[in-house]
């Protein structure tokens, strides 16, 4: 099983989830609001947030635990969807996840995904 986070342009995530939700065996999507910066560290950036002196942009965050076997494909849509060729496009991050489980039945592993 694989975690895939993905940092992403805000104004993209609609398409990105829409496109995920195509996917057959997504088993679901978790989507927070977060500011950050990356190696431009907002600079000049027109949605600069700042916070206690220090410049921060506006992003969205994505968080799916998936099996081995869709990893890759939720990799290239994120990857397709939410990318426009500037900087600051985001991030893809993959983790290997060693267990789930499912706080309602206590099923582990894939089945609880």
């Amino acid at each position: 099983m694989k975690e895939i986070k993905a940092i992403i342009q805000p104004f993209l995530l609609s398409k990105v989830v829409d496109a995920l939700k195509q996917i057959d065996g997504l088993p679901g999507v978790t989507v927070s609001e977060v500011h950050g910066f990356g190696r431009a560290q907002a600079v000049g950036s027109p949605e600069t947030i700042t916070e206690g002196g220090i410049d921060y942009v506006n992003k969205s965050k994505l968080e799916v635990v998936v099996s081995d076997e869709l990893a890759d494909q939720v990799i290239a849509v994120i990857r397709e969807k939410a990318r426009t060729g500037n900087p600051g496009d985001g991030k893809i991050f993959v983790h290997d996840i060693g267990d789930v489980i499912r706080i309602r039945t206590g099923e582990h592993g894939e089945s609880a995904i």
